[in-house]
C-alpha cells in the first residue's frame, strides 16, 4: 500500500511539472502588444512576421477594426533560427533584386514548406538536395553563410504577414541563365526583376 501511494504521488508530481513546463513553454513564445495609432493587423503581422489570419484567428477577431490601447497576444509561428535562415537564404539568393523580389523569394520558402510535395520545415526546405545538388544555389556554393541585410529580414517577415495568400509560387528563376526545360515548362506566377516566379 505503501508503494502505490509514493507511486500515485510521483506520478502526480511529475504531471503537474509537465504540464507546468508546457504551460510557462507556451506563454514565453507568445508576446504582447498594445495597438497604437494608425497600426493596422498587416503592419503588425510584418512587425512580428506571423500570418494575418494566425494574428486575427489568436485573438478571436473577425473584422479588421482595431482601437488604440487594445491588447493583441502575437502568436508564435517559425523560430528566430528559421527567420535567420530564411533571411540568409533571400539575401544571398536576391542580392540585387527589389524588395519585393526579397519578399517573393522568401514567400517561395514558406510557400514550399506549406506544401506536401516538399519538407516541412524551413531548414528541410533550404537544405533540400536532389540527386546530389541542393535546391538553391547559395547553399550549394555556401554564400548562404553569409549574414543577411535588414531589407532580407524586413523581407522575411512580410512574407511570414502574407503567408498563405498569393498565387502559389513553388520555383523562381532567372530567364537569361536557366538552362533547366523542366523549369521553363511551368506555369509563370509573376516576374519582379530578374527573377520569374512559377508553380
Amino acid at each position: 500500500m505503501h508503494k502505490l501511494k509514493k507511486l500515485v504521488v510521483t506520478t502526480t508530481l511529475a504531471c503537474s511539472l509537465l504540464g507546468f513546463g508546457v504551460t510557462s513553454k507556451t506563454s514565453a513564445a507568445e508576446v504582447s502588444h498594445s495597438v497604437q495609432s494608425g497600426e493596422t493587423y498587416w503592419k503588425i503581422a510584418s512587425r512580428y512576421g506571423v500570418p494575418v489570419a494566425s494574428l486575427k484567428k489568436r485573438n478571436n477577431q473577425t473584422s479588421n477594426l482595431l482601437h488604440v490601447g487594445q491588447r493583441l497576444t502575437i502568436p508564435s509561428t517559425i523560430s528566430q533560427a528559421d527567420k535567420d535562415l530564411m533571411a540568409k537564404l533571400v539575401s544571398a539568393e536576391a542580392k540585387g533584386e527589389s524588395y519585393a523580389g526579397k519578399v517573393a523569394v522568401a514567400t517561395v520558402i514558406l510557400n514550399r514548406v506549406d506544401s506536401s510535395q516538399f519538407p516541412n520545415s524551413v531548414k528541410g526546405v533550404v537544405y533540400q538536395k536532389d540527386q546530389g545538388y541542393y535546391a538553391f544555389t547559395p547553399v550549394q556554393n555556401g554564400s548562404i553563410n553569409q549574414g543577411a541585410d535588414s531589407a532580407s529580414k524586413k523581407a522575411v517577415n512580410e512574407a511570414l504577414a502574407f503567408r498563405g495568400q498569393g498565387k502559389g509560387s513553388l520555383y523562381f528563376y532567372n530567364p537569361k541563365t536557366a538552362k533547366s526545360n523542366w523549369i521553363l515548362s511551368r506555369e509563370v506566377t509573376v516576374t519582379i526583376g530578374n527573377h520569374r516566379f512559377a508553380k
